[in-house]
């Protein structure tokens, strides 16, 4: 079955740096686009940063522009979001996700696929 697993989550303090990875397998990964989601405790789950099947175009919510850049490599069936500058509102559960219709569709949460989260803490 499909599976997309995160990796690279962890603790650091404010300003700070963490790289996620998620490694996708069962799937023909250089056909989705790929994003990143997240969830902080009580709230709703969140768009993050998105890029085509290609890696030719990415978007990001605003609150993470400038901070935070994701890239792909369809060789390895992987996707990166590496995160800089990281302030305490960026705590949450960050998500892996795929979608078949492309980039316009899983910015709004049209998802075919989810990994199952990596835990990101910024302490203030």
């Amino acid at each position: 079955q499909v599976q997309l697993v995160e990796s690279g989550g962890g603790l650091v303090q404010t300003g700070g740096s963490l790289s996620l990875a998620c490694a996708a397998s069962r799937f023909t990964f250089s056909h989705y686009a790929m994003a990143w989601f997240r969830q902080a405790p009580g709230k709703e789950r969140e768009f993050v940063a998105g890029i085509t099947w290609s890696g030719d175009r990415t978007y990001y919510t605003d609150s993470v522009k400038g901070r935070f850049t994701i890239s792909r490599d369809n060789a390895k069936n992987t996707v990166f979001l590496q995160m800089n500058s990281l302030k305490p509102e960026d705590t949450a559960v960050y998500y892996c996700a795929a979608a078949l219709s492309g980039l316009t569709y899983i910015v709004k949460n049209e998802v075919d696929y989810w990994g199952q989260g990596t835990q990101v803490t910024v302490s203030s």
